[in-house]
């Protein structure tokens, strides 16, 4: 798992590469949590083609560090097979996702 960590828009832009799954979510948890910063974070999973539960479980913590925070968190660029895990789980419901990190950082 490549992370690349920039700013767009004042927020905290992360780029994922690779699979977010068992082996990845710890070393991508290490990454993510400090950036998890107001404004907020937006991760670009646009190189990312699969997400286990353990992903989906990350994903769900950074939620909700972001709203104790007060900070925004949003995903960008989820892959046709990412997204359907995405909206099968309900987790479209709970974070929201934009096409682009354009998007993201502006919404």
């Amino acid at each position: 798992m490549q992370i690349t960590i920039s700013s767009a828009a004042g927020l905290q832009v992360a780029k994922l590469e690779g699979r977010l799954d068992t082996a990845t979510a710890p070393q991508a948890e290490a990454s993510l949590l400090p950036a998890l910063t107001a404004p907020g974070l937006v991760l670009d999973l646009t190189a990312v083609r699969y997400v286990s539960s353990a992903g989906l479980r990350l994903l769900l913590k950074l939620a909700k560090e972001a709203k104790g925070k007060g900070a925004k968190f949003s995903l960008a660029g989820l892959q046709p097979a990412v997204r359907e895990v995405f909206e099968i789980s309900g987790f479209d419901k709970i974070i929201p996702a934009f096409a682009t990190v354009a998007e993201a950082t502006a919404g």
